[in-house]
């Protein structure tokens, strides 16, 4: 009879383990998805593709509700607007951002910083893939993406799937 129960708890153990194994691996795989995607977009200037990256970077860590991870990236797209054409008015908006403190002042900066990509890859031209206006109407946003799958960066896991694609830049 004891070892019944021990067996038991074993399992029951093992069990609960591999859940929560598979739930962090589902998340995980969402992350990557987006990167994977990432490597069918190319911009025929590279210095905006390189920050449309970094910026894509910086989205992940607010839809992770990354703080740090969100302001490394940020530093990082900061420095690569500087060989953006036309990049100054998103640059001062990613300054903006990287002097926030918490993650709803980061959330709050990441609005204007999107317009001023949105207006970045409009103004470029895709060698390759396509670039994705979503929206939000609780956080009255949009924010651009490699993918149609909503992962809303202003709300994170409090509602990921929060929004609509508005438009396909192609």
């Amino acid at each position: 009879m004891m070892k019944s129960k021990k067996t038991t708890l074993v399992l029951t153990l093992i069990f609960i383990g591999f859940g929560a194994f598979a739930q962090h691996k589902h998340a995980h795989d969402g992350e990557q998805k987006e990167m994977s995607q990432n490597m069918d977009l190319e911009f025929k200037d590279q210095q905006l593709g390189e920050a449309f990256e970094h910026y894509i970077h910086l989205k992940e860590a607010l839809v992770a509700s990354k703080t740090e991870v969100a302001k490394k990236a940020a530093g990082k797209l900061e420095a690569s607007l500087e060989n953006v054409n036309g990049g100054e008015t998103a640059k001062t908006a990613v300054t903006k951002f990287s002097s926030s403190t918490g993650l709803e002042e980061q959330r709050e900066a990441f609005k204007g910083l999107s317009l001023e990509m949105l207006s970045l890859v409009k103004a470029g031209e895709l060698s390759k893939g396509e670039v994705y206006l979503e929206y939000c109407p609780m956080a009255k946003a949009s924010w651009l993406s490699t993918s149609q799958e909503i992962r809303n960066p202003y709300y994170g896991d409090k509602m990921l799937k929060c929004g609509t694609v508005k438009e396909t830049i192609k």
